[in-house]
């Protein structure tokens, strides 16, 4: 009973983002953790010490949302049916694997409607500016995304879960959106965001490589792994270059190039050796293999939590 009672949390809180993923309507905790970060943001990004202060900012909001979220599963725990169910939903709220494939879906989709609609949707998953992309570098944009947020909001917010619990996902998610936030090293940001990004290059290390890995797996072409450990770091992120490497060597591409970012060029180096233009079977492609990476890691974190219990 109580190895059902640890794992049935993870079931029910992935069924329901395959089922209904992360509809408008409903109010999401990500959201006041945005208004909250937008709030600090405006209070003491200014002045002196930026750095200073935007570290204490990230790391106070970092552990508010932790000990809270522990709190609430303490104060929980002697109702098991209800602490599964808050559980549950927490977990809900921290996967975006059903909301990031459908945007992608849909951005290859508007983009062949006609350009306008593909920078529209796409810019909806995307920080680069969009407003000059072409078609095709709009099809790049959206799969670089689909696979570094296969990290980012399937398999990083699993491996939290699976070594902190509850607390330690929720917790990763204001690491996230922190860094999608404030992480930026533009003129604005590189002060006072800079220990956020830090927070989230530390947090992201391992399940960046454990999702290019598991990427590699579901492929079923293990001499791929090669690739990844010669593409992965030639991205400027310590992380974000290790799945899509993964994903630029399952559909035999490159990725990288120079985008837009709030009016300034950032150069990325390419990942990845061969040019060529995308379709949308490419998306179907990638979509499978996001699946089959989300339910391996789901697999995984079961086993780890259940044993705990032994």
């Amino acid at each position: 009973m109580d190895v059902i009672i640890t794992i049935l949390p993870l079931i029910i809180g992935w069924t329901l983002d395959m089922l209904i993923g992360d509809p408008a309507w409903l109010p999401h905790p990500v959201v006041g953790f945005g208004k909250a970060i937008g709030k600090c943001e405006k209070r003491f990004n200014n002045g002196n010490q930026r750095f200073f202060k935007g570290g204490v900012t990230a790391g106070l909001l970092i552990l508010t949302v932790f000990s809270l979220t522990w709190l609430l599963m303490y104060a929980l725990s002697p109702y098991t049916w209800v602490s599964v169910a808050v559980e549950a939903v927490l977990i809900f709220y921290c996967l975006a694997g059903t909301t990031l494939i459908k945007e992608v879906r849909m951005a290859f989709q508007a983009v062949d409607v006609s350009l306008d609609k593909g920078r529209i949707q796409v810019g909806r998953i995307v920080g680069r500016d969009t407003a000059g992309l072409s078609a095709q570098e709009i099809r790049t944009a959206a799969l670089e995304t689909l696979a570094e947020n296969l990290s980012d909001g399937v398999v990083a917010p699993l491996f939290w879960y699976a070594v902190l619990g509850v607390p330690g996902m929720m917790a990763y998610k204001m690491v996230n959106t922190l860094d999608s936030m404030i992480g930026y090293k533009n003129e604005r940001y590189r002060d006072f965001g800079c220990m956020a990004a830090r927070i989230d290059d530390v947090a992201n290390y391992i399940p960046a490589r454990l999702t290019a890995f598991l990427m590699v797996v579901v492929s079923g072409h293990l001499r791929l792994w090669r690739f990844v450990k010669k593409y992965g770091p030639k991205h400027a992120s310590p992380n974000s270059g290790y799945p899509e490497a993964a994903l630029a060597g399952i559909l035999d591409c490159r990725f990288g190039g120079t985008h837009e970012y709030f009016g300034e060029s950032v150069y990325k180096p390419y990942i990845g050796e061969r040019h060529r233009d995308f379709t949308y079977s490419d998306a179907v492609r990638a979509i499978a293999i996001n699946r089959k990476v989300e339910v391996l890691m789901v697999v995984l974190t079961l086993g780890v939590r259940a044993l705990f219990l032994l």
